[in-house]
């Protein structure tokens, strides 16, 4: 299943969806870079693309921690990267009234995991039409992610997606329940494994968030094989100064040789689907 949005390129392809980008809009040339380095790989290799980019990020661990650069200069910049490179991009909301304002420069609004179930962001983020991504909570079973999904349907809006970030597991981990994917699939809507902050180790006592990059292509490996409709990974040319979240960030040179080994994996399950 592919998600319901008019830009999405290689629809045909038979393979996975990815939405990759930064974590965060840290300045225009940056964002500009990043997509067009992955716009150039998944055309080569047919996958469809989505380009991720928070706005802000209004979920920190600490109170000096890097925001944004401020909310309508990032939401332009994301803007113009859809229209420079004619893809949709998806951005977080947090809140009803973000939900109309971001909902004129994104075409997918994300639901952060800790806001799955807040029932007046959820409809605010139906009622713009947009597609609307809902991030499983970190204390949600996957069964749960079914009452999110109806209450988006039920404000007048079928486009929605599930998106499996990791089960909080101890105080400092996350695991992944690849149960959870042909679960939530059932559902009959898109399922997105994402998968670098399923790979977070929060509540670390120096208050900046931890993470095990090492593995990100295991757990990709894994949602592919499991039937993940899509993929979401962070991605930054030097997740080491990244303003948010490089603890867990796919390094974007590596980003190319991790898709072709995950297509192979997926044009081989397809052989045998068939």
């Amino acid at each position: 299943m592919l998600l319901q949005t008019e830009k999405l390129k290689h629809t045909d392809s038979g393979l996975f969806f990815l939405l990759a980008g930064p974590c965060v809009i840290e300045g225009e040339n940056m964002a500009l870079n990043i997509a067009e380095t992955i716009v150039k790989i998944t055309d080569r290799l047919h996958i469809p693309y989505v380009f991720k980019g928070s706005y802000r990020k209004a979920n920190r661990s600490r109170i000096d921690s890097f925001t944004g650069i401020g909310d309508e200069k990032a939401l332009k910049i994301l803007r113009k990267v859809g229209e420079t490179f004619n893809i949709p991009v998806v951005t977080d909301i947090h809140s009803a009234e973000e939900a109309r304002m971001a909902a004129e420069y994104a075409d997918i609004l994300q639901i952060p995991a800790f806001l799955s179930r807040q029932t007046d962001l959820l409809v605010a983020a139906a009622e713009t039409g947009r597609v609307v991504n809902i991030k499983k909570g970190q204390f949600l079973s996957p069964g749960a992610m079914k009452f999110a999904v109806q209450k988006v349907i039920d404000a007048g809006n079928k486009k929605v997606a599930i998106t499996e970030r990791g089960t909080t597991f101890g105080y400092q981990d996350l695991l992944v329940d690849f149960r959870g994917i042909p679960e939530m699939k059932s559902f009959g809507y898109p399922v997105i494994l994402d998968v670098t902050h399923s790979l977070q180790q929060p509540n670390q006592t120096s208050g900046v968030t931890g993470g095990m990059p090492q593995l990100i292509e295991t757990i990709a490996r894994a949602g592919i094989a499991t039937g993940a409709d899509g993929l979401f990974m962070e991605t930054h040319p030097e997740p080491e100064k990244a303003k948010s979240d490089g603890a867990n960030m796919l390094r974007l040179d590596l980003l190319e040789g991790l898709l072709v080994r995950l297509t192979a994996i997926r044009d081989t399950i397809n052989k045998f689907d068939k």
